[in-house]
Parts: C-alpha cells; structure tokens; sequence
C-alpha cells in the first residue's frame, strides 16, 4: 500500500510539472558577489532555474554599474544591483533597462549597510554623535549610488550637509580594509564586509541604515530589454524561479538571523558562492531583505532618483517609469501564489 501511493504521488508531480522542451534555454546573469545575490544562488542550488527549462549561467561583476555595457550589447540577460544615477543616466541614453523585482531593501531590523564608524574614534570620543562626522572621511560605493542617499539623510539628521564631510568611494570588501588600516574614519559598509570589520575589532556599527532610511530600496534585479522582447518566456520562468529562492530562502530567517536547519542550509550556500568563506560570519551578519512577491519601494525608488537630480547627477531626462517593469514579478506571483512561510 506505501509503495503504491508513492507512486501515486510521483505520478501526480510529474503531471503538475511544466514540460519544458528538452534543450533548456541559455539565460546570462551578473551577480555582485554580495549577500544580496543569496536568492538567485539558492535557485540555483535547489534546481528551480531547472525545473524551469532554464540554463543560467552567472557571472561576477564589482558592480552593478559594470553591468550596463554588456546589458546595453545583448551579453547579459539578467542582472542585479544597486539603484544609482547610473541606471537612469543609461535609460535616458535609451538603453533598454528594467527594474522588475526587488533584491534588498531595509524593513526594521534588516538594515545590511550600516554606518560604521573606526573604534579608535568611538573609544577616544571623537565620535559621539551624527552631529561628530562633520570633517570625517566617509566612504561610499560610488558617487550617485544608494547609499549616498543613506548619507545624505544621516548628515541631515544631524544638522549637517554633504558638503560638511570628504566622500570617498570603494567597494565594501575595501571598506572593510581602509578602515583597519585607518585611511577613513567611517563607511556605509554592506554585509557581509560590514560583519567583517566589526569582528575584526576595527569598527563599530553605530546606526542600521534601516534607521537612517527605513524601507530603502537598496538593490534590485534588473532584466534587458533584449531578454523581455527575444526570450519573453524565459523571463517569465526565470522570475518564477528567483521568486521561489526568494521565499525559501525567507523561510530560513529567524528573528532576525538565520537559525535552524533551514539557516545552516542558507549558510552553506553563502559559504560556496560568495568570496568571503565563513560559516560563523554568515550566522552572525543581519540577513538582506527580500520580498517574497518581489515588490520594490517605489517610494524610496522616486526619493533616490529626485535626490541624484538634485545633486545633478543625472544626465538628461528620465523617469521612474521609463525604467519600471513589475509586469514579470506579479505574473510569477499569480503563478505560485501568495506567499505562506513555511512552519
């Protein structure tokens, strides 16, 4: 009688299975090699592009910035990264670029980019307050990124202006470093570099950024426009894909961390896909915040671009819509329906 109604239950998978043809469809995605590309890897890792008739094939890139040549000549189906002047500077070049889903933002107690400030300060008092980073070096990613907007709120809950401080821009894993060696005196750092550098005894994590600037869209996925109009279909199943890493990848966080044996499991993949090779790392960092439905912060998403208007970053004329396309994530949500965390 087991034996049977096991083979009932396969049956039934097989036949509630989509059936795909037999050569899977090529899709190229760039990945940052940061903590907020987790629910692309855990697709990856739990067969879900696969599943989907999908061959996905990822490459690294420093930034998302990097990505918009190979998006703009056809070589780079699917990308993720942060929000920046950059994007909208390239959709007003008319490359054809689209934020369809979101890949970080910063509910309360998911702040991934905190404001760290070196320890020496914090122990000799230079550093008290907001109001203490007036003539301090800080640094960011890079000019016209998120988190200058994350800054900007900062300086301004302190009375202060960008002017009031020296920008400087590296990636977070140089971060993590110029503060040790002390060539800054505090950075927007993300996880997991920000964990990194507060291990290391070199800096102290003085405010989330989910405090500074609450339900900031920090990173998004972006897909090319050659990908939505030559392979629509596959975009449509890559998101049904992502969508599903995205939820499992939830069901892993508990208060605030991941925990269990669903968390150990997250760790592992963190462990093999990003630079850093630290299980105890990834137990301690404050998990990204991803929406299980894909929903981006249009909120925040027209605060940042009329920020990078304002501090004339942007080139010419843009607007949010211009580079808008929830269609993919609300069809893959029709498709799995709402989301239901796991007990």
């Amino acid at each position: 009688m087991l034996m049977r109604r096991q083979i009932l239950a396969a049956a039934l998978a097989l036949c509630a299975a989509p059936a795909f043809a037999a050569d899977p469809i090529p899709v190229t995605v760039g990945t940052a090699n940061s903590a907020t590309d987790i629910a692309v890897y855990v697709a990856e890792k739990k067969g879900y592009f696969k599943e989907e008739g999908l061959a996905v094939n990822f490459i690294a890139f420093d930034s998302a910035a990097k990505m918009i040549a190979p998006f703009a000549s056809g070589d780079l189906d699917v990308g993720g990264g942060g929000t920046s002047a950059g994007l909208y500077n390239a959709v007003a070049r008319g490359i054809d670029i689209k934020i369809v889903a979101d890949k970080n933002h910063t509910p309360p107690g998911q702040g991934i980019q905190p404001l760290l400030i070196r320890r020496d300060h914090v122990e000799s008092g230079r550093y008290k307050t907001l109001a203490d980073l007036k003539g301090m070096k800080i640094s960011t990613a890079a000019p016209g990124s998120a988190a200058s907007t994350t800054l900007d709120r900062a300086l301004k809950m302190a009375g202060l202006k960008i002017t009031d401080v020296d920008q400087v821009y590296m990636g977070f894993p140089q971060q993590a470093i110029a503060l040790s060696n002390k060539a800054i005196d505090a950075a927007f750092t993300a996880e997991p570099s920000a964990t990194q550098a507060v291990n290391s005894g070199s800096a102290v994590r003085v405010m989330g950024d989910d405090e500074i600037y609450p339900m900031h869209q920090l990173a998004v996925v972006f897909y090319s426009g050659d990908f939505i109009k030559k392979k629509p279909e596959a975009a449509k199943r890559y998101m049904r894909a992502y969508l599903r890493g995205v939820r499992y990848y939830n069901d892993a966080i508990v208060n605030g961390r991941l925990a269990g044996p669903l968390g150990d499991e997250i760790i592992a993949i963190f462990s093999e896909k990003i630079p850093l090779k630290d299980n105890n790392l990834y137990k301690t960092l404050i998990p990204p915040a991803c929406d299980p439905d894909g929903k981006v912060q249009l909120a925040s998403l027209r605060e940042d671009l009329d920020f990078f208007r304002a501090a004339g970053d942007i080139e010419g004329k843009v607007t949010l819509e211009q580079a808008l396309d929830p269609s993919f994530a609300e069809a893959a949500v029709a498709a799995l329906g709402p989301y239901k965390r796991r007990p």
